[in-house]
């Protein structure tokens, strides 16, 4: 049966953009191409963990249907807010959840949602 999840596909029309947000921006490492010219990249931590695959939608077509919501985990969500905005990207503050937790929230080029939880 199912044994672990390895990650997500998310399509993109502009898969340049996509990763140059989630590596340049968001430090999020290259494991790979692929295939050449953006139509292909996996980006995560490492191997073992889940990973995103962005790919090149005008090539491929749609891999996946509507956004999503990708969870990522910081050490001190203030400090991840100034240096992501002293980058030019547009969010709001962090802020304490409803359920005790701090939390900091952003889109992706694509609309995709990415939630920052500090630990």
């Amino acid at each position: 049966m199912i044994q672990r999840f390895g990650g997500m596909n998310l399509s993109s029309k502009n898969p340049e953009a996509m990763v140059r947000f989630y590596h340049d921006l968001l430090g999020i490492p290259i494991l790979g191409d692929i295939s050449s010219g953006f139509d292909g990249t996996e980006l995560g931590f490492n191997s073992n963990e889940p990973r995103i695959w962005i790919w090149d939608a005008n090539k491929w077509g749609e891999s996946n249907t509507g956004t999503v919501t990708l969870v990522y985990h910081c050490d001190d969500l203030d400090k991840t807010y100034e240096e992501l905005k002293a980058k030019g990207i547009h969010l709001e503050p962090p802020f304490r959840a409803v359920w005790g937790g701090k939390e900091l929230n952003l889109k992706d080029p694509e609309g995709n949602l990415l939630l920052l939880l500090e630990q």
